[in-house]
């Protein structure tokens, strides 16, 4: 007789993958962010869209915004909320390497740290839009099936 797949379980074990790995995602782009704040501010002012002011206040912020948005999908609290601001947040970084590639700049990033200007031929726009857009769909499983196993919100609601 073969083994019955229990489908529930199956879908959890994605559902806990894809918050874990888009914790890890948020948390290591976050802190790598955080530990060097001017390379922040060279990434985010590279794409040339914000004025210096909102450009300054934007790179304080985000790494912040990342690690909290990373802690409490490691954690399971809030999972749908955290999913769809983690949905809003890569539409944008989308639209922005979209923008720069439409333009024509030759900047990295600024993923995982890092970030500004590079030499022509130097960058990975279709990569980077990919890789995000996987990303993207971690986010809308979590969006649709929020509850995963090892979470706060399964414990606090039972479910």
């Amino acid at each position: 007789m073969g083994r019955t797949v229990d489908r529930g379980r199956v879908l959890d074990g994605i559902g806990l993958l894809a918050r874990l790995g888009l914790a890890a995602v948020w948390l290591i782009s976050g802190f790598a962010k955080a530990s060097a704040p001017a390379e922040t501010l060279v990434a985010v002012k590279a794409y040339r869209l914000l004025s210096s002011g909102v450009a300054e206040t934007v790179a304080a912020v985000l790494p912040y915004l990342e690690i909290a948005l990373g802690l409490l999908l490691l954690i399971g609290l809030a999972t749908r909320l955290a999913a769809i601001l983690s949905a809003v947040v890569l539409v944008i970084f989308i639209a922005g390497v979209i923008s720069a590639a439409a333009r024509g700049l030759s900047i990295d990033c600024g993923c995982f740290g890092g970030g500004g200007d590079v030499a022509a031929g130097q960058t990975n726009y279709a990569g980077e839009i990919l890789r995000d857009v996987g990303f993207l769909a971690l986010a809308a499983w979590l969006i649709v099936r929020p509850g995963t196993p090892w979470s706060l919100d399964r414990r606090l609601t039972g479910r």
